[in-house]
């Protein structure tokens, strides 16, 4: 009888432990499985962004000569074009 139930408890403890296994892989295949997906998303969506423009300076202020204050009120509140 106790080698029956040692037989039945060694039987017992390696499904459990099998089940924990078939567990934990697949919850790593799902962790690899989303941080895929996330990966491939941030990588799409920063491609659909516009690049930069970089901005170059007018011939006039590459010169040393300054452009004007330009001031005016279009009704809405007042404008300081600088």
């Amino acid at each position: 009888m106790k080698t029956i139930r040692s037989v039945l408890l060694t039987a017992i403890a390696a499904a459990v432990g099998l089940v924990a296994l078939v567990f934990t892989a697949s919850l790593g295949l799902m962790l690899a499985a989303l941080m895929s997906v996330v990966l491939v998303g941030a990588t799409l969506a920063n491609r659909l962004q516009p690049r930069p423009v970089r901005a170059r300076a007018t011939a006039d202020a590459r010169s040393g000569q300054r452009q004007p204050l330009r001031v005016w009120n279009d009704g809405r509140g007042t404008i300081i074009d600088m």
